[in-house]
C-alpha cells in the first residue's frame, strides 16, 4: 500500500511499463486519468481452469507495429468486465491482477485483456491504478526514462526464425489494407519469406517447354512454395488467370482459381450450395424484364431483396419493401442489363448475420454481425457492428460444409438464423481479417499460414 505522505510521482502522458509476472519487461503506456481501468494488448485469448480457479492464456505484442515478437502469458482471472470505449461500443473483457513496475516503484494493479492492435499503445493505464500515487504532466513523455531500440532488441531477443522457410507470394492490390499486413507480418514471425505482389504488375510466359510468372522489372517467380490470392471481384478474371499459371507450375494456392472462380459467381456458387444440400433463402434469376411479376411472387412477394450478381461487401443490394418498389427496382437494373437475383427477406434476422471464418475445413472464429440504425445490410463496410458470439453445433457443420462445397481452404461463410434453421447466404473466398480478429482476439492470419505449412511442410516419412 502507498502511504498517504509518500510524494507522488509525476509522470508524462506516455510511461514505458513492465510486469514480470507476465515476463514483459517494457510496453509502452498511455497515461489516460479519464478511463477508470487499465487495459493490455491481449490476443488468442483461451479460458482454462487450474486448482478449481479460472485461469487464461493469452499473447502479447507488446511492441507497437511489431507482431514479430510475442510473449505467451498466463493469468488468474479475477473477474469480467463490460467495458465501454470511446466510440461507445461496449465489450465484455476478462480482468487479471498482476504487479506494475513503473520507474523505480512497483505495485499490483488489474488490467483488462482485449487487442488493442488498432489502437495507438498497447497498453493504457487508468485512474484507478493511478489513484494516490501519481500526478499526470500532460505536456511530458517518457519522463521516468525512454526506450531505445537497442535496449529493446535486447529485452525482446528476436525469435529463432526455423530453418526450412517457405516462399510465399502475397497476390493483392493493396498493401496496406488490414489484412493484407497482418498475412505478411504472421508468415514472417513463423519464419517464412513472404513478398506482396500486386496482380497488375504480373504477367505471364506462355510456352509448352518453359512457363512463366514474371513481376514488373522481368523478375521470374517460378520459384514461389506457395501463394496466398487475396483478390478483389473487379481483378478476379485476370488473377484467376494467374492462378491458373502458379497451379500448372505446382505452385500451391492456398485458394485454387477454381474455387474462387465460382465463389465469385453468385448465382453458380447458390446452385453448388443447393446440390451439396444446404439451405439458402428462396431466390429467384431472370433474364427478362417481362418476368418480374412472377420472379416477386416466386420468393413470397415484397419486402424483398434484391442483388447485384457483381456486387460485394453489401454494395448492389437492395431492400424493396413493397411490390411497387421492387418492380421498380428490377426494372431500372434490368435496363442497364445488370445481372440480379431476387431473394425472400429473412424478417426474423433483425438486420443480423453471422460470419463463420473457415481455415482448412475449420471454423476458426465466428462473429455476429449487427446492421447500423435505419440500414438492414450487416456488413461491416456499410456501418455494421461486430461482436464475438458462439455458434451452434449445427451452424458450425453447414459453415464448414459450405466451404467445402466451393472448394475452398479459407472462406468467409456468412448465414443468417431464420425460423427454419440456419439460412446460407454467401461464401466469401477472401474475407477480411479486421472486424472478426478484433472482435474475437483469434489470430487467424497465423491460422492461415499455418494451413500452408499442414500441406507443404508435412513430416518426412522414414
Amino acid at each position: 500500500m502507498n502511504q498517504l505522505n509518500e510524494p507522488k510521482m509525476v509522470i508524462g502522458s506516455e510511461e514505458w511499463c513492465a510486469f514480470s509476472s507476465l515476463n514483459i519487461p517494457a510496453v509502452k503506456a498511455r497515461i489516460d486519468s479519464g478511463a477508470k481501468t487499465s487495459s493490455l494488448h491481449a490476443i488468442n485469448i483461451q479460458y482454462f481452469s487450474r486448482n478449481g480457479e479460472q485461469w487464461t492464456s493469452f499473447e502479447v505484442h507488446p511492441l507497437q507495429d511489431n507482431r514479430k515478437i510475442t510473449v505467451h502469458c498466463e493469468a488468474q482471472i479475477i473477474d469480467h468486465r463490460v467495458v465501454k470505449s470511446s466510440s461507445g461500443d461496449k465489450e465484455k473483457r476478462p480482468v487479471i491482477r498482476a504487479s506494475l513496475a513503473l520507474g523505480e516503484k512497483s505495485w499490483v494493479v488489474e488490467l483488462t485483456l482485449t487487442d488493442r492492435d488498432s489502437m495507438g499503445y498497447r497498453m493504457l493505464l487508468g485512474r484507478e491504478a493511478m489513484n494516490g500515487r501519481i500526478l499526470v504532466d500532460p505536456e511530458g513523455h517518457c519522463l521516468l526514462g525512454d526506450r531505445l531500440q537497442n535496449d529493446l532488441a535486447s529485452l525482446y531477443k528476436a525469435p529463432e526464425m526455423r530453418t526450412g522457410g517457405l516462399k510465399i507470394g502475397l497476390l493483392a492490390s493493396n498493401p496496406d489494407l488490414y489484412s493484407n499486413r497482418r498475412i505478411i507480418e504472421a508468415a514472417e514471425a513463423r519464419g517464412h519469406e513472404i513478398q506482396f505482389l500486386n496482380i497488375k504488375n504480373c504477367y505471364m510466359k506462355l510456352d509448352a517447354t518453359t512457363p512463366e510468372i514474371h513481376y514488373r522489372g522481368g523478375r521470374i517467380l517460378n520459384d514461389l512454395d506457395a501463394v496466398i490470392p487475396r483478390i478483389r471481384p473487379s481483378k478476379t478474371f485476370y488473377a484467376c488467370t494467374l492462378l491458373r499459371q502458379f497451379e500448372s507450375l505446382g505452385i500451391y494456392c492456398l485458394n485454387t482459381s477454381t474455387a474462387i472462380a465460382q465463389s465469385r459467381d453468385k448465382l453458380r456458387s447458390l446452385q453448388l450450395l443447393l446440390d451439396n444440400g444446404l439451405d439458402i433463402p428462396t431466390t429467384g434469376f431472370a433474364n427478362s424484364p417481362l418476368d418480374t411479376g412472377d420472379l416477386i411472387d416466386m420468393v413470397g412477394g415484397a419486402p424483398l431483396i434484391i442483388k447485384l450478381l457483381e456486387g460485394t461487401q453489401g454494395t448492389g443490394v437492395v431492400l424493396a419493401e413493397t411490390r411497387k418498389a421492387a418492380d421498380s427496382v428490377i426494372n431500372a437494373f434490368k435496363s442497364l442489363n445488370a445481372n440480379i437475383l431476387v431473394q425472400e427477406f429473412i424478417k426474423e434476422s433483425s438486420g443480423k448475420d453471422l460470419r463463420c471464418f473457415v481455415v482448412d475445413g475449420k471454423v476458426v472464429a465466428s462473429i455476429q454481425r449487427t446492421a447500423a440504425a435505419g440500414e438492414f445490410r450487416a456488413n461491416i463496410h456499410q456501418g455494421g457492428r461486430a461482436e464475438l458470439v458462439k455458434i451452434t453445433p449445427e451452424e458450425k457443420r453447414i459453415a464448414i460444409k459450405a466451404a467445402k462445397a466451393m472448394d475452398l481452404k479459407v472462406a468467409g461463410v456468412d448465414l443468417i438464423r431464420s425460423n427454419k434453421g440456419p439460412l446460407l447466404l454467401e461464401v466469401n473466398s477472401s474475407p477480411g481479417l479486421q472486424g472478426i480478429e478484433t472482435a474475437t482476439n483469434e489470430d487467424i492470419a497465423v491460422r492461415m499460414i499455418m494451413a500452408i505449412e499442414r500441406q507443404l511442410m508435412k513430416p518426412k516419412e522414414a
